[in-house]
């Protein structure tokens, strides 16, 4: 079977909204997995688009940022956390489309950090094993990423 004929492929509605112009929001993400193989998840506070969701660490990369560096400065300010460049390994990506812009949003797997993660931002946080993330609501850019790590740790 031709890709282009592969089941789901083919869906015009989806065809014709990928299609349409949108402004490309570039933001990165961390999937900071302790000792015990666990992943930090925050969860997105009232007042935030996607109030309650859960989400991966991180956040918007500014211009002539480095997705590295940006990463780096979220979770300063964010968490308190501090991470070397060195530390940070990319993992895989997000591409969504939302109504208003579409998301790219790399991730990256960092195991080793200095500091205690403290919510700074009004944020909850829990360390989630990977089995069990699917419990905890998430953007839709975020879900595909939930298996991605489920297969990897």
């Amino acid at each position: 079977m031709a890709a282009t004929e592969a089941e789901g492929c083919d869906d015009p509605r989806l065809s014709a909204l990928l299609a349409a112009p949108a402004r490309v929001l570039l933001v990165v993400a961390a999937a900071l997995i302790d000792a015990d193989g666990r992943v930090l998840l925050a969860r997105r506070p009232p007042g935030k688009a996607m109030a309650g969701l859960w989400e991966f660490p991180g956040g918007k990369v500014a211009p002539n940022e480095t997705p590295e560096a940006a990463l780096i400065r979220e979770l300063k300010e964010e968490l308190g956390l501090d991470l070397a460049h060195a530390c940070l390994a990319p993992l895989t990506f997000a591409s969504h489309r939302y109504p208003d812009f579409h998301l790219l949003m790399p991730l990256f797997a960092a195991r080793n950090w200095k500091g205690t993660p403290v919510p700074r931002e009004g944020q909850e946080l829990a360390w989630v094993r990977p089995l069990k993330m699917s419990d905890y609501p998430m953007p839709p850019a975020d879900v595909p990423l939930v298996a991605m790590l489920r297969d990897l740790l």
